[in-house]
């Protein structure tokens, strides 16, 4: 073969080689996206071994525990149960087994025999309310109850009453017994030691009050800015006097109004009138001096629209 027909192949051949190899690396790197999606594909592990040179072992995470979470339930009080029979028992008959509250009796506590009431008995009780429940163990309760009759006497029972592991079913276990009422607490000292002379705080608290008790006028003129409070309504009341303020701050005893932003907190001891009689009735107010006036700020009454900023 001559040597310019050799050199004519050779470049012909040269294409030909680099387009052989071209294709072999791009087999290789086809190749190895496969192997790295097949190794993904198995799993973390199997891609730590395909990536390290040498073997690498993964130790998994121990096994956490699972914490018991214990959920805190109030027991139910069965004070109300216990109303309701001692309700039906004292107005049952042992005679008269047939009648609805001797059936309502024999209901709540089968095992509990009814009274016997003598023909001249005193009428049955005119109020019954629980007073006190004290749970004695798992499902055991003591519940105090309060007959009170039309004569002004009240007289004290004490219910054993069983509730259930769920707290939703009751029944008494056994007969009533006459006790002592609960004794009286002693009245702790009042937090209201600074007495209020009469002035523009008296003055402001008795016109807030009349109007919040007699519908005269809007209490909105009353109040610092962004309370909200309400009148009674009806208006259960159609004169209201104020007898006496105490403060629990000193700022109330000042004769001139404090700087503005001073809050003092008063318990207002009225009287106030219908066409019934007269009425002794006390609030707890919270006041805010601004621009030379007292508002009032909250009334601690204890409901969901006791005053207060919004």
């Amino acid at each position: 073969m001559s040597p310019g027909k050799q050199a004519s192949q050779s470049e012909a051949a040269a294409p030909m080689a680099a387009g052989a190899r071209l294709e072999a690396m791009r087999r290789r790197v086809r190749l190895s996206r496969v192997a790295v999606w097949t190794v993904i594909a198995a799993g973390p592990i199997a891609l730590c071994v395909a990536v390290g040179s040498t073997p690498t072992t993964v130790a998994a995470a121990p096994a956490t525990k699972p914490t018991a979470v214990r959920t805190a339930t109030a027991a139910t009080d069965p004070g109300g149960y216990a109303q309701v029979f001692i309700g039906a028992w004292l107005r049952s008959d042992a005679n008269d087994e047939t009648s609805a509250q001797a059936r309502l009796a024999q209901s709540m506590a089968p095992d509990v025999e009814l009274p016997d009431p003598a023909a001249d008995a005193h009428s049955a009780p005119g109020s019954v309310t629980a007073v006190r429940s004290a749970q004695r163990g798992a499902g055991a309760w003591t519940v105090t109850v309060a007959a009170q009759y039309a004569n002004g006497s009240v007289r004290y029972y004490a219910v054993p009453v069983a509730s259930d592991s769920t707290g939703s079913s009751f029944t008494v276990t056994g007969a009533p017994g006459v006790v002592a009422g609960p004794a009286r607490a002693e009245v702790p000292k009042s937090s209201y030691a600074v007495t209020v002379p009469e002035g523009d705080l008296s003055s402001a608290v008795g016109e807030f009050l009349t109007t919040y008790l007699t519908g005269a006028g809007e209490v909105d003129r009353f109040l610092a800015p962004g309370v909200r409070l309400t009148a009674v309504s009806p208006a259960p009341y159609s004169a209201v006097a104020v007898q006496q303020v105490s403060a629990i701050e000193e700022a109330a005893a000042a004769e001139q109004v404090p700087a503005d932003g001073t809050k003092v907190r008063v318990l207002a001891a009225v009287e106030a009138r219908d066409a019934t009689g007269r009425w002794p009735l006390a609030y707890e107010l919270t006041l805010k001096a601004r621009s030379g006036r007292w508002e009032v700020a909250a009334l601690a009454s204890g409901t969901a629209q006791d005053g207060g900023a919004r």
